[in-house]
């Protein structure tokens, strides 16, 4: 147990309270719950970070798992749980909803599978809802987060283009970002090819070998894989840690295959949620129009059919790993090598699991008895120009951890999320605040991403990120 001062605590307070500054992604959620319990288990995680997550919209939805049924009240299962929680879960950061505010966000689409439910006279509260969103006065984008069946927004968006001007139209569709989990009905496909100029994020079919979501639950040759075991699972969130925890479902299928959707939404240093390029929590997805010529068909009906535009879709990422080291220089790189189109997800997987056990704990214990995350902060601007050939240096020196925790630090250039894409390793120690390169040399202008770990040594422990983009000059 650790012992804090008065002062100490208001700082911890004050620290969440400035966070809260940040612009906060909105979200509405389609969700096929009852199909798999790891929408529930996704829910669950969610709630988590409600502080942080405007959350505009909770509906219950069908998929080709689940085609004439929806099931709003488990959704009102899991607030109910949240409720009992919300009272120390608001002791450590500010902004967490009350349930009740959740509870008037539960709503219903079609109880009918895909295209069957889209059309004239076919509109439900759930669609009304999104129109309802997209309508407010509110410059954010509204993302819709997909973990089933898509056909409520499509819904909306026929809706909206019977019902508006081409103006109009074209205004709304322009405010919504969507990410969803493959395609679990035959309206996403119906969207993409009707609305050539909407966001949208997705493993197309239901091919999902090659998804990049699944790198969420895969089994990874070669790591440590026990933060995504049932082991795991059952004592760092399931068990003793209130009743939230204890709605958190066994894996039946994959662990919260529907995460994703939301990951790269939480504001963690590292994410920026209009750039899927650069990569996150959530993923990394490059925009292009993807053949699947030669992909092989899933298991279930909803059948994958040619693109028609450039989609962000999966992309694969060439991942450095460091592990850690028992004596001397804390790090080392790994001796096995990672090249895949799900690596720009796990590559991230224990530090979110770490990160949702801490608020996990945060559900049941005292500020002064759970950890909380550092505080990263450059000593230079987040995006510097020098040229080629030229050294340059990053420091973070001035991060801070909440809790008075000791931090460690690692710097690494991240290829793919820039245009130059050939690996940029330190000048010497990567476990330091701060990190010396050297600028390749370039014929044009060249960008690259550079990103700092910040990691304290509390229990979990939890990490955050600052992203320095350096653009290379001649």
């Amino acid at each position: 147990m650790r012992t804090y001062t008065t002062t100490l605590l208001m700082i911890l307070f004050l620290t969440f309270g400035n966070a809260q500054s940040i612009t906060k992604n909105r979200v509405i959620v389609l969700t096929d719950i009852e199909a798999d319990p790891d929408d529930t288990q996704s829910l669950v995680r969610l709630f988590l970070y409600a502080n942080e997550i405007e959350i505009r919209g909770l509906v219950a939805t069908t998929s080709c798992w689940m085609q004439s049924s929806v099931h709003p009240e488990s959704i009102e299962k899991v607030i109910k749980a949240y409720a009992e929680v919300w009272p120390n879960l608001s002791k450590h950061a500010e902004g967490y909803p009350k349930a009740e505010e959740l509870m008037r966000l539960v709503k219903t689409g079609p109880a009918k599978y895909g295209m069957t439910a889209v059309g004239k006279g076919m509109d439900t509260e759930g669609s009304d809802w999104i129109i309802a969103e997209l309508e407010k006065d509110d410059d954010r984008p509204l993302w819709i987060s997909v973990w089933g069946g898509v056909n409520t927004l499509a819904q909306a968006l026929y809706t909206i283009k019977e019902t508006k001007s081409p103006r109009e139209v074209k205004k709304l569709v322009a405010k919504l970002r969507v990410y969803t989990i493959s395609d679990q009905d035959d309206s996403g496909i119906w969207i993409r090819n009707n609305f050539p100029d909407l966001f949208y994020i997705v493993s197309p079919g239901d091919y999902y070998a090659h998804a990049t979501w699944t790198g969420i639950n895969a089994f990874v040759k070669g790591i440590d894989n026990s933060t995504i075991s049932n082991a795991w699972l059952a004592e760092n969130i399931q068990q003793d840690h209130g009743p939230l925890g204890a709605v958190y479902p066994d894996v039946a299928w994959g662990m919260e295959g529907d995460t994703p959707a939301f990951l790269s939404l939480i504001p963690n240093g590292l994410n920026v949620s209009e750039h899927p390029e650069w990569g996150g929590w959530g993923g990394r997805y490059e925009l292009y129009k993807p053949d699947f010529s030669k992909t092989k068909e899933g298991s279930s009906i909803v059948r994958i059919q040619p693109e028609t535009r450039p989609i962000w879709t999966n992309a694969i990422d060439s991942l450095p790993r460091y592990v850690p080291k028992a004596y001397g220089r804390t790090v080392q790189p790994d001796s096995v090598s990672h090249k895949s189109d799900k690596a720009s997800l796990w590559r991230w997987r224990d530090d979110f699991q770490n990160d949702f056990a801490a608020r996990m704990d945060w559900c049941i214990l005292p500020v002064e008895e759970a950890n909380h995350p550092p505080v990263p902060k450059l000593g230079h601007a987040d995006k510097i120009t020098v040229k080629a050939g030229e050294s340059f240096t990053l420091d973070a020196f001035e991060s801070t951890d909440p809790d008075g925790d000791n931090l460690s630090f690692l710097w690494f250039n991240y290829p793919e999320a820039g245009t130059y894409r050939k690996l940029i390793k330190v000048n010497g120690a990567e476990n330091v605040h701060l990190a010396n390169f050297t600028a390749p040399k370039v014929n044009k202008k060249q960008t690259a991403h550079f990103i700092v770990k910040v990691t304290d040594k509390g229990s979990p422990r939890l990490s955050r990120y600052k992203r320095v983009i350096v653009t290379i000059v001649p």
